[in-house]
């Protein structure tokens, strides 16, 4: 029987629930050596050290609770999907519908489909044989989710989804709250690290708790700097406009054609409402009036040929 690689890409799915389990446990065990270890029992202490550790536990449970919500959006929250028997509007139907003529062009990766040299030019759509539908700009198959996803940017299984249209504002939060947060542990942990080989050795602390304490520096202290990376990686990426699938094709062109200038590109993220722009909602309005967030519609540079 032929092996299908598909199916086999599938399985990370069951990877990825593990992954969650594990988000919890290094929640979990952040939580007990800050607060219930740490700095909690200082709130009784008086002084400024409970002036300090009041500080510390409040800003510790805001990002807790931000970086929480940022997470389930982005694990429960559709990246977009393509509406069945999708097909682009042509100028001149949109124009009959009494709408206005359509802000890009579409790009297919399917030369053969596209008008030649002197013919009347059409909208060029790519084609999905897995999904047997067409696919709009910057849409791409999943195949983990088996499925194509809207302006899609990779499949994480640390959130057994993927990243697309719909949830990268999400992802980009989970990303910069899980940063300060993990940035917050490692330094309110570090001088109980620096006094775990003295504690240690003469026994003035119950080994578990050390253990524990030391155990959460270590791992906040890890993904700390990992997420680091990724948020420089990222912001690089939101300020031109560009997926981690596109990096390659963006690298053959001079000019972007989805780089519209940084701040409508973060536009194009997170919305056009401040308000709404550091937690993990979208306005309604922007919803509605910028199809941009749906995934299927996007606007190119008028300098860049289609």
């Amino acid at each position: 029987m032929a092996l299908n690689l598909f199916k086999l890409c599938s399985g990370l799915r069951v990877l990825g629930y593990f992954m969650i389990l594990l988000v919890g446990a290094i929640i979990a065990v952040s939580y007990y050596a800050v607060v219930v270890l740490a700095w909690g029992p200082r709130l009784l202490h008086g002084g400024m050290i409970s002036v300090l550790a009041f500080f510390i536990v409040a800003v510790f449970h805001v990002l807790l609770v931000l970086l929480t919500w940022s997470y389930f959006m982005v694990v429960f929250r559709d990246p977009g999907s393509v509406p069945g028997n999708w097909k682009p509007i042509l100028d001149e139907e949109s124009m009959e519908a009494g709408g206005s003529m359509p802000s890009q062009q579409y790009v297919s990766a399917q030369p053969s489909s596209c008008p030649t040299e002197g013919m009347e030019r059409r909208p060029c759509v790519s084609y999905c044989s897995r999904c047997q539908n067409s696919k709009p700009p910057r849409c791409h198959h999943c195949s983990v989710c088996q499925r194509c996803v809207l302006k899609m940017d990779h499949h994480c299984v640390w959130v057994v989804n993927c990243v697309g249209a719909r949830n990268y504002k999400f992802f980009l939060l989970f990303l910069l709250y899980t940063f300060l947060e993990t940035t917050l542990d490692t330094v309110v942990l570090l001088p109980r690290f620096i006094k775990f080989f003295g504690e240690a050795k003469n026994h003035s602390t119950s080994p578990g708790n050390l253990a524990i304490t030391v155990l959460a520096f270590v791992i906040n202290l890890a993904f700390g700097l990992s997420l680091l990376c990724f948020l420089v990686m990222h912001a690089s990426l939101l300020s031109s406009n560009t997926t981690t699938i596109e990096v390659y094709e963006k690298k053959r062109t001079v000019r972007w054609k989805y780089d519209l200038g940084r701040r409508e590109n973060f536009q194009q993220v997170f919305g056009k409402k401040k308000a709404y722009w550091f937690i993990p909602l979208f306005a309604k309005e922007d919803l509605e009036s910028m199809p941009v967030l749906q995934g299927l519609d996007f606007p190119t540079r008028s300098d860049v040929e289609p």
